[in-house]
């Protein structure tokens, strides 16, 4: 399997320094990150590495959620994966990732409601994403559209 690459390139201090994050490998752009912004709510045209896991996990979760739809007798129509990670203080110091909530909506042929939750919490635990996040609580919202 390929290993992917991304960089940050990180100038002065962390409140009042900036940086910009290359995805290398895919060469699809390169985003800004600040310190301020990442801890403010409105991102203003930054992302952060909260984001980042985000879109990861979202990707991921969609991937392993389709294979097992299919495993499970189902047809994916369409679905769509919401992953919201938040930070925050942590107790020992610094921060900390202190949940994650995965909202899961689809469209499937062949699988009931129950199905279609099984399918969703058995790839919440077997994502590749999901497994290196162990140490957050990741909850899980399913329902499945008709």
């Amino acid at each position: 399997m390929p290993t992917r690459t991304a960089r940050t390139a990180w100038n002065g201090t962390l409140q009042e320094g900036s940086g910009q994050v290359e995805l290398t490998s895919s060469k699809i752009g390169t985003y800004e990150v600040s310190f301020p912004k990442r801890a403010a709510e409105g991102a203003n045209g930054t992302t952060s590495p909260e984001e980042l896991i985000a879109a990861a996990h979202s990707a991921c979760f969609a991937m392993q959620f389709s294979a097992l739809i299919a495993e499970a007798g189902g047809t994916p129509i369409a679905l769509e994966i919401q992953d919201d990670v938040t930070l925050g203080p942590d107790p020992d110091g610094g921060f900390k990732l202190t949940g994650i909530k995965l909202t899961v909506r689809g469209e499937v042929d062949g699988l009931d409601a129950d199905g279609f939750a099984k399918a969703a919490a058995d790839a919440k635990a077997t994502c590749p994403i999901s497994k290196a996040l162990t140490g957050v609580d990741i909850t899980l919202d399913v329902a499945l559209e008709q």
